[in-house]
């Protein structure tokens, strides 16, 4: 064989081992972001188990505020069908609701003292407060891993590994601007 046989050769080896080496680069960056994805998904679950329970507790106080209660539940119920669906849009939105509901129905037990000093409604209330800073926490990593991946995609050589395998691009956790927004704690107790 001559030298240029073996050239030629040791190129194409080289070309291969560089093309297997993106491809488990993407394939890598596609699981860091499903990982990410189930890491919301518990702390979704939970807090969506956590719910009824804190709303069984205010409905022992606040009768009055059925509508509230139902609003949270309403939401509570949406997020649910967002995550399960995989719906990244949708749960934004669903997401933005709960945690407006939410910091309605904590504003509105602010009236009800008997409420504020049971200890079932303050651990939950904490409970439920920990779990929306785990999902946030949470968001900011699977959004980081989406934009990884996202940008991987579409960088070259990497664009050419990732059309042919049909490696896609994942939407990004948002939440409304309304949730971005500084909370009106006034606004809250006059609701």
């Amino acid at each position: 064989m001559q030298v240029s046989t073996f050239i030629i050769i040791g190129l194409l080896v080289l070309i291969g081992g560089y093309g297997v080496t993106l491809y488990n680069n993407l394939v890598a960056l596609k699981h860091r972001v499903a990982q990410a994805w189930a890491n919301i998904d518990v702390l979704l679950k939970q807090r969506h188990d956590e719910l009824p329970k804190l709303v069984e507790t205010c409905k022992q106080y606040m009768g009055y505020e059925q509508e509230t209660l139902e609003k949270v539940i309403s939401a509570r119920n949406n997020v649910s069908a967002a995550a399960q669906s995989q719906d990244i849009e949708g749960l934004g939105i669903a997401e933005t609701v709960l945690r407006g509901t939410l910091g309605k129905l904590f504003a509105l037990a602010e009236d009800y003292p008997d409420l504020k000093a049971n200890e079932s409604f303050q651990h939950l209330q904490a409970r439920i407060s920990e779990l929306e800073n785990g999902i946030a926490d949470r968001r900011e990593l699977y959004n980081d891993s989406v934009n990884q991946n996202n940008i991987r995609i579409e960088q070259f050589p990497d664009v050419l590994i990732a059309n042919f395998f049909k490696f896609g691009a994942h939407d990004l956790l948002e939440f409304s601007e309304e949730e971005k927004a500084d909370v009106d704690i006034k606004g809250l107790f006059n609701s």
